[in-house]
């Protein structure tokens, strides 16, 4: 069994990885200083599911599951925080979840884009510098996003490196970048940081490029007090999860102009395995490992229409209303990433997309009156273009 260190602990994605790998027996100590529960009160928004303190879900995840979570509130941005932690701690693995995760928020203004660049860099450099001084063979696990790419016209492979002839030479160079907001470019500043320092100084890193995630539950959350957050406003909720809660307050789903924006998707629970797997098989010392983490691929507007099919079965009226896009980006493009790692380590999706739409909305149909209090913050008033 491992000691693995979740930074974010207290997300979306950090809580339930969290039940998870505690259940199967590893030793989970988390750090989180809470900002995106602050951040979504900022927006006029909060979860759907009301959550617990975080004292108060480590009790409730030792009273359903039996497991041992030790949490402390703290910001990896201080980096004798963080050495404090470790030192104390000696993890076996790193998860990197602790960095400002929404593009729409990096893109309200200056002071937004200032903060999301400090907040994201600094954490990445802290976590990689507390690693070389306190135990060089800790495996950094780092959540990237697809979103790193963009949308070339060529098949986005799974690996760092292309070869390109230059010069008449073979040589390799970075697969080339095209984020699409200033939240996506730290995470490609992330990949960068990351290459270049385990290049000189030996660090085992897995580089996670997930698409959007969607989802209410996973196998641990057994009961209402082990809820993971569920965000559903323009700034922190994505597609899918915002599309479900439209559909519940009868608002028109939100596809932003032609609709054609297409990106790999994977369900929580299946992002929770995914996790787990390269946690449990991590890549040999000193190796740089590239995972393209999805598992379905669809068109913002094919998710529209089966969010409106599901909630129509469920008695839901639900129109799809197209707005004029707040983004700068291609709605209409070519999509086609390479995934081979996951498969090679034995994972398989549990969840597809048009089965856990109903299940989603079942859940979050008791919270309509929650939800409707926070109906403000569900259209878009992020503008790329200022």
């Amino acid at each position: 069994m491992m000691r693995i260190l979740i930074l974010g602990i207290d997300g979306y994605l950090g809580w339930p990885l969290a039940l998870r790998l505690a259940k199967r027996g590893h030793e989970v100590i988390g750090i989180d200083n809470l900002s995106t529960r602050r951040f979504s009160e900022e927006v006029g928004s909060d979860s759907a599911f009301p959550l617990p303190k975080p004292e108060d879900r480590v009790r409730e995840a030792k009273r359903h599951l039996d497991v041992d979570i030790t949490f402390y509130k703290g910001d990896v941005t201080d980096y004798n925080f963080l050495t404090e932690i470790m030192k104390k701690h000696k993890p076996d693995a790193i998860v990197h979840f602790a960095e400002q995760r929404s593009a729409p928020y990096s893109m309200k203004d200056r002071d937004h884009a200032v903060y999301t660049v400090v907040n994201n860099e600094v954490s990445t450099l802290n976590v990689i510098y507390a690693v070389k001084q306190i135990d060089p063979t800790i495996h950094i696990l780092k959540m990237g996003t697809m979103g790193e790419y963009g949308t070339p016209n060529f098949d986005i492979p799974e690996s760092i490196y292309v070869e390109a002839i230059v010069n008449g030479k073979k040589d390799k160079i970075i697969v080339p970048r095209k984020a699409g907001s200033v939240y996506h470019w730290t995470k490609v500043h992330d990949t960068d940081f990351l290459l270049y320092f385990h290049e000189i100084w030996g660090l085992t890193v897995t580089d996670i490029m997930q698409g959007p995630v969607y989802g209410t539950r996973t196998e641990e959350i057994v009961d209402e007090s082990l809820r993971t957050r569920f965000d559903f406003d323009e700034t922190w909720g994505t597609v899918v999860n915002r599309f479900c809660v439209q559909a519940i307050l009868g608002i028109p789903l939100t596809v932003y102009g032609k609709g054609g924006q297409t990106r790999g998707f994977i369900s929580l629970e299946d992002s929770m395995e995914a996790l787990t797997l390269l946690l449990e098989h991590p890549p040999n010392h000193g190796e740089y490992r590239v995972a393209n983490q999805f598992a379905e691929i669809y068109s913002v507007r094919k998710i529209a229409e089966m969010v409106k099919n599901a909630g129509e079965e469920l008695g839901l009226k639900v129109e799809i209303g197209p707005l004029p896009n707040p983004r700068v980006e291609a709605e209409e493009h070519y999509y086609n990433p390479e995934r081979k790692v996951l498969p090679s380590l034995g994972f398989y999706p549990k969840k597809n997309l048009k089965d856990e739409l109903k299940n989603m909305i079942k859940d979050l149909l008791p919270y309509r009156e929650r939800l409707e209090r926070y109906k403000d913050a569900i259209l878009p008033k992020t503008k790329w273009r200022m």
